[in-house]
């Protein structure tokens, strides 16, 4: 691992960390408000996601600034391997599901799509479905698609602000309204609705069907505390923590594997040697694999780390 991380770090000398500025995806279930994270969208629209890494994101600080992260794949040694978002259903998402490495690779594509969610907001009674109940098979799925019945067919879970689900590729999900997440997946965006309330959207039932698992490790995921910061999730393709930030208090961090920093609460000053960018809520700051960042807040605050991990 040693000999990797150094080799990354040598790969992306000189790239410092940088600001991305928020795409706005906009989506039939999404809001027009999103404050108080957003104050504008740029779109009448309404918006479903917030892409914090996505590859339409501009950077907008240092000697990048301007450029989108589908033009930094050179200098950050190949594409940004996490796309983290934030989610804001006003309405129930569709019934879908992603596949796996395997199954996306024999598609054509780079790869599968496993993902979290963090939850920052949740009205009572909030809800999100995490796989299929006992017995239910392709067959079952395939019929209640056809009556629609599906949601009955799905394990419905209760969500609560701080919660963290882990959705493994092959999972059948959804989500309800009342809630805005924080969303940390593979880069992908390979996604068969199966499920669509009516909407009148394409569904893609045969794909579903074969990349679909009946049984799969998605549920609640406990946090643990470690020294001086909470771990939330740790899986094969990413770890996400949550940092709390007393005044004025500097933490320094060393990025093994590409990772960033995602603001909650306060302003974060992100500083390295001759440099420093400011990290509000609802943005996020890449950090290049190998490169120490000390992070303080004047006023205390809290934010998110999400790491993919050295091969």
């Amino acid at each position: 691992m040693m000999t990797t991380i150094k080799q990354a770090t040598e790969e992306k000398r000189g790239v410092a960390p940088f600001l991305l500025k928020p795409w706005f995806s906009p989506r039939v279930w999404g809001r027009r408000n999103l404050r108080p994270w957003y104050e504008e969208t740029g779109t009448q629209e309404r918006v479903g996601e917030a892409w914090l890494t996505g590859p339409e994101c501009v950077v907008e600080s240092g000697e990048l600034a301007g450029r989108t992260m589908a033009s930094l794949q050179s200098e950050l040694g190949g594409e940004f391997p996490l796309l983290v978002k934030m989610l804001f259903p006003a309405e129930k998402l569709s019934v879908q599901v992603h596949p796996d490495d395997a199954q996306a690779q024999a598609m054509g594509q780079a790869r599968g799509k496993t993902e979290c969610w963090y939850v920052l907001e949740a009205e009572p009674g909030a809800t999100v479905a995490l796989g299929l109940k006992p017995g239910v098979g392709t067959a079952e799925v395939a019929a209640a698609v056809a009556d629609g019945t599906l949601e009955a067919k799905m394990v419905w879970v209760p969500v609560k602000v701080g919660d963290m689900l882990f959705v493994d590729a092959g999972t059948v999900h959804a989500i309800g309204p009342g809630v805005v997440l924080l969303e940390t997946q593979q880069t992908s965006d390979i996604t068969f609705r199966l499920y669509d309330y009516g909407r009148p959207r394409e569904l893609h039932l045969e794909q579903g069907l074969a990349v679909m698992k009946t049984k799969t490790a998605a549920g609640k995921v406990a946090p643990w505390e470690m020294d001086g910061f909470t771990r939330l999730i740790e899986e094969q393709y990413f770890i996400v923590d949550r940092f709390e930030l007393e005044e004025m208090e500097p933490l320094t961090l060393t990025a093994v594997g590409s990772s960033c920093l995602v603001g909650l609460e306060g302003t974060i000053a992100v500083i390295t040697p001759g440099d420093e960018v400011e990290l509000l809520p609802g943005q996020a700051v890449v950090i290049p694999a190998g490169v120490e960042v000390i992070v303080e807040a004047e006023d205390g605050g809290t934010f998110m780390r999400c790491v993919s991990p050295v091969a």
